[in-house]
């Protein structure tokens, strides 16, 4: 492997590479080796340069892989991998794949189900997950343009959309962080032409793959840190009260922000992350509730 000490994640993303797992081309993204491993997951629609503000603080103690999903960012897509629980069964290949023993998973949006179900159906697999911002509420409680991509009838008057401009107006939802243009250009070209549309059948299988995961919640002993943003009109605050209800080991800590809150609160949230690395995850095992904790207490 080639070191990239010191390196920033645009450094590293900027040239893409790929690594063939089961037939799908992966885009990925790699730090120097350490004692423990992370693997990171894009959101939606964005790609592994969403973690460009914190990538310098979670790689200095802790070997991180950050991939696109299928379908997502600059990953090939497979038709039957677009559904959280195909995906999650995905996750344990990729972590096969870059020999990650047994890795923290982060997870955030189109992440959280997939990693979530990974976890349930390999309960020794991954040492801890960290996720929020995305879908998992039963009954669906999303806002829009969310919620219209999921029960959204027909795909082709989204295949008539460039998807760069859908990526604009997210990209225009951000309250304080400037995307680098290296990350903009990155996310307009995992999305150009109908690459947007061809990525909406994943959370348009939420409204079967959520009553699943419901079932499956309880069951989960891989602790879970639960990062949500107070202000997330697109994933409500309560689907990560609800996951934190449902999941025997969890912390959920609420951050004053909207729903990018890997960019928005990237401080706040790399400061989180490093504290639940480093022994937050250890005493979440040991707590016989949940916990809501506010950010910065």
């Amino acid at each position: 492997m080639t070191h990239r000490h010191g390196q920033s994640l645009s450094d590293i993303a900027g040239k893409l590479t790929f690594r063939t797992i089961d037939g799908v081309p992966i885009r990925f993204a790699e730090s120097d080796r350490r004692d423990g491993d992370a693997l990171l997951l894009s959101p939606w629609p964005e790609s592994v340069f969403a973690y460009e503000a914190t990538w310098t603080r979670l790689a200095e103690r802790t070997h991180l892989v950050a991939i696109d999903l299928p379908g997502f960012g600059r990953s090939e897509r497979r038709d039957a991998l677009m559904t959280p629980r195909a995906m999650g069964e995905f996750l344990v290949r990729v972590a096969d794949a870059f020999g990650l023993e047994k890795p923290h998973v982060v997870g955030p949006d189109v992440g959280t189900s997939a990693a979530l179900f990974a976890a349930a159906a390999h309960p020794d697999r991954f040492l801890s997950l960290v996720v929020g911002s995305g879908g998992t509420a039963v009954p669906i409680q999303l806002g829009e343009p969310l919620r219209e991509w999921v029960f959204a009838r027909d795909l082709e008057p989204y295949r008539r959309i460039d998807g760069r401009a859908i990526v604009e107006q997210a990209l225009g939802t951000l309250e304080r962080y400037k995307v680098t243009d290296a990350a903009r250009l990155d996310y307009l070209a995992s999305y150009a032409g109908d690459r947007f549309a061809e990525s909406m059948p994943y959370v348009q299988s939420y409204p079967v793959d959520l009553e699943l995961l419901r079932d499956v919640l309880p069951q989960i002993q891989t602790p879970v840190q639960i990062i949500a943003g107070r202000r997330d009109a697109v994933v409500p605050l309560v689907n990560a009260e609800y996951l934190d209800q449902r999941l025997p080991h969890s912390e959920l800590r609420v951050v004053e922000a909207g729903h990018f809150v890997w960019e928005d609160a990237a401080d706040e949230c790399g400061a989180l992350v490093d504290a639940w690395w480093a022994d937050g995850f250890k005493t979440c095992m040991g707590m016989t509730r949940s916990t809501v904790i506010a950010a910065g207490s």
